[in-house]
């Protein structure tokens, strides 16, 4: 099974570590302030997304390095 990612959204503080470690990954959305995570799905308030191999280690740190813990890695 390919490792994911589960971002809770609406409690980004929009710091920007997420972007800085795994630009691939995320972006910021200028409106709202907050972190996106790139090509992913929401579901039932969380946005969920597949991580590529090549990007897992840059995700993991992104997840460590966010002050609100609010990414999670699963299947890794």
């Amino acid at each position: 099974m390919k490792p994911k990612i589960v971002h809770k959204r609406k409690d980004c503080i929009g710091c920007n570590s997420c972007v800085l470690l795994a630009p691939q990954t995320w972006q910021m959305d200028t409106k709202e302030g907050k972190s996106r995570l790139i090509g992913s799905k929401e579901k039932r308030g969380l946005f969920v997304g597949e991580i590529f191999p090549i990007d897992l280690e840059a995700n993991k740190k992104a997840a460590k390095a966010c002050p609100m813990h609010i990414i999670k890695i699963e299947n890794a």
